[in-house]
């Protein structure tokens, strides 16, 4: 297998099947121990959640 010129690897369908990984399913890259490691991020139940706290150390708040 080969990264393309854009970065870019094709998943094998296998692998996609047995990891749960859908077409616009949202994964992270990691290096750990000097090997990439891809995870599934979870999926949120709530689009409000992906924004919650995001003021909270900027001395921000919704009042």
């Amino acid at each position: 297998m080969r990264i393309t010129s854009k970065g870019q690897v094709t998943i094998p369908n296998e692998i996609r099947k047995l990891a749960g990984l859908e077409p616009q399913t949202e994964v992270e890259f990691r290096f750990q121990d000097g090997v990439i490691v891809l995870t599934k991020k979870p999926e949120r139940a709530d689009p409000v959640d992906a924004v919650r706290g995001i003021f909270k150390n900027r001395g921000m708040n919704t009042d």
